[in-house]
Order: C-alpha cells, then sequence, then structure tokens
C-alpha cells in the first residue's frame, strides 16, 4: 500500500533554532497515529507544516500526491485541520461558519451537511449563536465540525482534547475513531498517554525535533505505552538522534 503522506530529511528552522532535524516520516491509508513527546519536542512545527501552515525549511513532503509547498491549495482540499486556532469567525454564528467552509469546499447538501456536523459536535441548540460568546470547548467542539464537515482524507489534530469537558472529548474520541474505520488517516499530538492508548494504532516519539521511535500497536509490550515511551525517552542517543546500541 502506498503512503499518503511520506516526509523525507525534514528539517525546520526557526532562525539559529532548529525545531526538526531530518525527520523521516510515512503515514498509510487509515492509519491513526498519536505522535508523542515532550513540551519542544517539534510536535506542533511538524502537524503546521504537514496542514500547509508553515513551510519547511530543507527536506521533500508529498500528502495524497502532491508536493509541498509547491501545491499546498491542491493538498488543503484532502485535510481537516483542528489545531490550537479554532480557525473560526468571532462574528458568525455557528451555523454561519460551517455554511462558509462548506460553501469554500463546494459541498452539495450544504444545509444538510451543516445540521449533521452541528448534531454530531452537540451544537445544534447554539446554531443560531455568534462564535465570540462561545466558551473555548464549544469553540473546538466548532472547529471539530469545521475539519470533518468535507470528509477529508487526511484528520490533523493538535492536542484536540484541550478545553474539552468529559462529555466532549468521549464526543471527539468517538468520532476520531468512525473517521478512522472509514480508511481515513488520522495523526494527532497529545500529551495523554492514556487516551493515545485507546485510540491509536501507531505511536511515534518526537524529541528535539528527531523522531526517536515509530512503533505500532501491537509491538507496544505488556507494560505499556507509558513504559514504552518512558523508555525511548531515557535511552542514550546517538548524535544522529537515534537510539544507541
Amino acid at each position: 500500500m502506498k503512503p499518503i503522506i511520506q516526509v523525507r530529511n525534514l528539517v525546520k528552522q526557526y532562525g539559529l533554532k532548529a525545531a526538526l532535524r531530518g525527520v523521516q516520516f510515512e503515514a498509510l491509508p487509515g492509519e491513526f497515529i498519536a505522535i508523542l513527546g515532550p513540551n519542544g519536542a517539534g510536535k506542533t512545527t511538524f502537524l503546521r507544516i504537514l496542514s500547509t501552515l508553515t513551510r519547511q525549511t530543507l527536506g521533500e513532503i508529498e500528502v495524497a500526491g502532491y508536493r509541498l509547498p509547491k501545491e499546498a491549495a491542491s493538498i488543503r482540499q484532502r485535510l481537516g485541520v483542528v489545531s490550537h486556532q479554532p480557525l473560526l469567525y468571532g462574528d458568525l454564528t455557528a451555523e454561519e461558519n460551517l455554511l462558509f467552509y462548506s460553501k469554500l469546499y463546494g459541498l452539495d447538501r450544504t444545509q444538510t451537511r451543516v445540521s449533521e456536523m452541528l448534531e454530531l459536535v452537540g451544537l445544534s441548540a447554539r446554531r443560531g449563536d455568534l462564535v465570540r460568546t462561545f466558551s473555548r470547548g464549544m469553540q473546538q467542539r466548532l472547529s471539530i465540525g469545521r475539519a470533518v464537515i468535507h470528509e477529508p482524507e487526511i484528520l490533523l489534530l493538535d492536542e484536540p482534547h484541550t478545553g474539552l469537558d468529559q462529555d466532549a472529548c468521549t464526543m471527539l474520541d468517538t468520532l476520531l475513531q468512525k473517521v478512522a474505520a472509514n480508511q481515513r488517516t488520522v495523526i494527532m499530538t497529545t500529551h495523554d498517554l492514556a487516551r493515545a492508548e485507546n485510540l491509536a494504532s501507531r505511536f511515534d516519539i518526537l524529541s528535539r525535533g528527531r523522531l526517536l521511535a515509530s512503533a505500532p500497536r501491537e509491538s507496544i509490550p505488556g507494560d505499556g505505552l507509558l513504559a514504552f515511551y518512558r523508555q525511548v525517552l531515557e535511552a542514550p542517543q546517538t548524535p544522529e538522534g537515534g537510539k544507541s546500541a
């Protein structure tokens, strides 16, 4: 099966600081990948590059058969993105925001699709309220509806559970499982290892801008993801960033 995402020797520099250092990464259609790592590891930078919000300094990236940054516009049509910014318009209602994005993606049955999304994320009763009146958690719910309204091939989520209450977290988990079950690729950064262990089919660990490990669920030792995560981060590193023998 051909990867839907291929990354080769990815480098991202901010001045003299390297946020990503020679990252090699592939994702297959239908994989649910949790990207784990401490603060400052480069997780958000990596997702921002994949989502076309930031350009790489060096390296080759291909998403759904298109290359970044040259073909970013074609890639955006195939992505759903949930980031720290909700990417919503505060002076529009919840319904108007989703109508705007559904038309942007050229969807048919826009009103029906918007109603389905509002029901899915539990905001039907607030469809006519301005988004600037919403709590952080409600805006996050709506941004999830925005991200999946066009049924993207790839869903990129940067700490998507932040600001959500328990009911909203459960809703999001159920939605992500449905997306993954439809052979769509999900890539999620998170600090919540227990949630990652319940959801993901693969676990990639970033630290100091380097990808130290990539392990499918079935290869995780019996003592669980947390023990594996600690083992990877505590292992001595070679100058190139891999684990030493």
